[in-house]
């Protein structure tokens, strides 16, 4: 009865505490979980209607100068076939995906020293000027704050940074002793000061997660209020250490897409790529549990298969930007519609 009182709690828009959080992730049911999806998609209804809304994801670099513990592009991973887009490169996508209908671009890559804070903020008024009524989105890691507010005052609308776990032990069993989870929630707060609309999220099934880890996720989440929050499922990759670890399931992470939704009603939600990869419907389920968002690829063709964050990763066909029609079609039988417009959290 405990569990279900604090889902009628949260579905009733009161925000649980922390130990509210942790016995509702330790005594999760399907049925509870049922509950949660239709009350998080009736909510993401009352919010933002039906509407999806799409980013053009240009996956512009996959070195990296970090040996994050999971991550197929880490430094160490000697399989990654390493590559970078040309600036004229990057701008031709930003192109066909503005005459595609995307007015929102994510520019997502590895910390590469090769692309320097000018370099990047040069990249970003290119495409500012280019496309006035598109939004600019970076993914590109830990900076420090100058650095952060070189890019806003260039014009970056977004950054996306996932904060990948709350609690500072688990966080230091993910990473490389380079990396401090200090510096990570430093980050986070920085870009939000400097007026970013920003990202968080993590893995659900990374390892070493717990129930406990987890409900420090929702509280930060809960507490931090970000724009948006990516979270999938973790899938591992090869020739790293995690490569023989359990993947995330689906139910998992529908759940905590609808927990996050109910806490959060402005947030903007995507259904990402890897619930593509572990579920044919994962995408489509996951919007029906709260999810708003969806991020085609607009990388060239040529390179989509380098950026393995995992393995198995969907890169060709209905998740590729040039097949937007498939992905309406797709979005329109799980009961939603794709629209074409910035899509602003509507988290103030």
């Amino acid at each position: 009865m405990r569990t279900e009182e604090i889902a009628e709690k949260l579905i009733n828009g009161e925000a649980p505490g922390k130990a509210e959080l942790l016995e509702l992730i330790r005594a999760r049911t399907p049925e509870v979980s049922k509950r949660l999806a239709s009350a998080a998609d009736k909510k993401r209804r009352e919010v933002y209607g039906d509407r999806v809304y799409i980013r053009g994801l240009i996956e512009f670099t996959n070195c990296c100068k970090n040996d994050c513990l999971y991550c197929g592009i880490r430094r160490s991973c000697r399989s990654a076939e390493r590559y970078r887009l040309t600036e004229g490169e990057i701008l031709s996508c930003c192109a066909e995906g503005h005459r595609l209908g995307f007015r929102t671009f994510v520019l997502q890559g590895g910390e590469d020293p090769y692309f320097t804070p000018e370099r990047v903020s040069s990249l970003v008024r290119a495409i500012k000027a280019a496309h006035p009524d598109c939004a600019v989105t970076l993914s590109v890691g830990e900076h420090p704050r100058e650095v952060y507010k070189l890019w806003r005052e260039a014009g970056a609308d977004r950054y996306l940074l996932r904060h990948e776990t709350a609690d500072k032990a688990h966080y230091e069993r993910l990473h490389p002793a380079s990396m401090r989870f200090e510096n990570r929630m430093r980050c986070l707060y920085d870009l939000k000061d400097l007026g970013f609309q920003v990202g968080c999220g993590m893995m659900l099934g990374s390892p070493f997660q717990t129930p406990a880890t987890l409900a420090e996720d929702l509280a930060f989440i809960r507490d931090f209020r970000p724009h948006m929050v990516g979270m999938g499922p973790f899938i591992p990759a090869r020739d790293t250490p995690f490569a023989g670890e359990r993947a995330g399931t689906l139910e998992e992470t529908l759940f905590f897409i609808s927990v996050v939704r109910l806490l959060l009603p402005g947030v903007l939600l995507p259904a990402t790529t890897a619930l593509g990869t572990i579920d044919p419907q994962g995408r489509e389920k996951g919007l029906q549990a709260g999810a708003n968002v969806l991020m085609p690829n607009l990388s060239p063709t040529a390179v989509r298969e380098k950026y393995a964050l995992y393995d198995n990763k969907l890169c060709t066909g209905e998740e590729s930007a040039q097949c937007l029609a498939c992905l309406e079609a797709r979005v329109a039988s799980a009961g939603f519609k794709i629209v074409t417009d910035r899509g602003d959290s509507k988290i103030q």
